[in-house]
């Protein structure tokens, strides 16, 4: 919610964008629809054709017992299994995996999150990270169409681990998508080693690293990674099946280092959406740039013609986990609420009048003393709005989320935020402009990541493959 919550001009109100009573929140999400993703109904990359993958990947594999090595089967390749194929739902409630970009962006957003970084393992080289990607490409596209991994819960051999490890079973899709970022490290030396991917020209400018910001309580078990995973599904339990079996398939190559679940969407990405609520109670997301408006995304979303070229079509996330101070925003009158956040809760409306969809006028008084801006100098909503930031806008994609609580009963709850921008220092604008806010009081930024996306992958290709060509 801090993250540039409201940092997206408000949509001129659409009979067809549905608008539900409740408060402020949140505004920043631009959303698109995934434009030009293909049917996802082909094979597979490497489908019928065994992969090679390293050896160090292949030892991890089989003490995996991951997908595809009983009978010779592709390595990690996650075929589509023929005993899956009778699951009767799946492919109508399918996101297609390939695309022009990649799906979990501009894809209105699900109600479920399991997002996960992982981190190479030492000694790894650029063998290792390629066939990881590729396999979890073939992953990937079985996981999003519902299908099982390899041969299924059911091996040939039940001297062997099944390749899939069933708990989605009879699920279907559940609109699961995947989308897969590059951390910096990936670009840098480790292990003595200057460049141990091969990939260290192709950096991009623009992918620094984010700086310190004001506020900032980080943890290092929760912040950064060589990769994420973004998993977004309708149904928790296939969201967490996914991270479960790309992490099968990544062993030996790269570990889990930390996830985080997530549930009700804190944003809108398309206009047929209501606006969701953040655990503040207030509507989040409300001006978010939706999945039918392209000029934004060209604009601030997708890298262009001026990035790297195995970049363009992507974009790059950020993900910040802000843990949200509950027990005293529920001691905070409704007054003070709706003052730090700069809109009504009931509705979501400015406090400059007008209903939710409405843009706020930032010079409009008072009512009660007209000595003083209706909208105060310090409120979420201004600082995070485009007026302040030079014209940035995000697409933002977080999720609620609840840790459980400590021994005195306070929540360990608040926000997952997730942004796409093509430009990693749109992002640090916004934040800077919120040292200020009046929100800085009740939330506490103890995550952060930063990760390439790259663009969406065609059939018979593997994910950032134009990156290693």
């Amino acid at each position: 919610m801090h993250e540039a919550v409201d940092s997206g001009t408000a949509p001129d109100p659409a009979p067809n964008r549905p608008g539900t009573p409740g408060g402020s929140a949140p505004e920043s999400e631009s959303g698109s629809r995934n434009p030009a993703s293909g049917t996802g109904d082909a094979p597979a990359p490497g489908a019928g054709t065994p992969l090679r993958p390293s050896r160090r990947g292949l030892l991890g594999l089989i003490g995996a017992g991951a997908v595809g090595l009983a009978g010779g089967a592709a390595a990690g390749g996650a075929i589509v299994s023929a005993a899956a194929g009778g699951r009767g739902g799946a492919v109508g409630s399918a996101v297609p995996f390939y695309g022009e970009h990649q799906a979990g962006i501009t894809t209105p957003a699900q109600d479920r999150l399991h997002f996960a970084s992982f981190r190479m393992v030492s000694g790894t080289a650029r063998e290792d990270l390629v066939t990881l990607l590729s396999d979890w490409t073939g992953a990937a596209a079985a996981l999003t169409r519902g299908r099982a991994l390899g041969t299924g819960v059911e091996p040939g051999n039940a001297l062997l681990p099944p390749d899939d490890t069933g708990e989605a079973e009879g699920l279907g899709a559940a609109r699961l998508t995947l989308t897969f970022g590059l951390g910096r490290s990936l670009f840098e030396a480790r292990d003595g080693d200057p460049d141990p991917f091969g990939i260290a020209d192709r950096l991009p400018a623009a992918f620094a690293p984010l700086p310190s910001f004001a506020f900032d309580l980080l943890e290092d078990a929760q912040s950064g990674g060589d990769l994420c995973v973004q998993a977004c599904a309708d149904d928790p339990q296939v969201a967490v099946h996914a991270i479960r079996n790309l992490a099968r398939i990544a062993t030996g190559r790269a570990h889990l280092a930390w996830s985080q679940l997530g549930f009700g969407r804190t944003a809108s990405t398309s206009r047929a959406q209501e606006t969701p609520r953040n655990l503040f109670g207030f509507k989040d997301g409300t001006a978010n740039v939706m999945a039918e408006d392209a000029a934004a995304l060209d604009a601030h979303v997708w890298v262009g013609d001026e990035g790297e070229a195995w970049m363009r079509g992507g974009s790059y996330l950020v993900a910040r986990k802000i843990q949200m101070t509950i027990e005293t925003w529920d001691r905070a009158s409704l007054g003070e609420q709706q003052r730090v956040l700069g809109r009504t809760k009931a509705e979501g409306a400015p406090l400059s009048g007008g209903a939710e969809f409405d843009e706020p006028d930032f010079t409009a008084p008072d009512p009660a003393d007209t000595s003083l801006p209706a909208i105060d100098a310090a409120a979420h909503v201004r600082l995070a709005h485009p007026t302040s930031n030079g014209g940035v806008r995000l697409l933002r994609r977080g999720y609620n989320y609840v840790d459980g609580s400590n021994g005195l009963g306070q929540l360990g709850a608040g926000l997952f935020f997730i942004s796409f921008q093509n430009d990693p220092a749109a992002f640090v604008r916004v934040q800077r402009s919120l040292q200020p806010d009046l929100l800085n009081e009740y939330i506490r930024h103890i995550g952060s990541g930063l990760w390439a996306v790259p663009g969406g992958v065609r059939e018979g290709e593997h994910l950032a493959q134009a990156l290693f060509a």
